[in-house]
């Protein structure tokens, strides 16, 4: 029986380490400066993209229709 209690308390320990080490990576990156600065950037160049795409897709289609007649 103290060898079972004895596992279930090493398994005890081993979680409660391994929580806190997700905890804590987890905060560090709550922390930083540069992930507002990296998230607008990344917004940014999505709107860009997005808005270049749109234009491409307008100029098939205005193609088409045009050849199409």
């Amino acid at each position: 029986m103290g060898t079972l209690w004895a596992v279930v308390g090493v398994f005890v320990v081993v979680a409660g380490v391994a929580f806190g080490v997700v905890v804590r990576r987890g905060r560090v990156g709550e922390v930083g400066g540069d992930d507002p600065r990296a998230g607008r950037d990344a917004r940014a160049r999505q709107h860009s993209y997005e808005a270049e795409r749109h234009g491409d897709q307008g100029d098939t289609w205005q193609r088409g229709r045009e050849s199409g007649g």
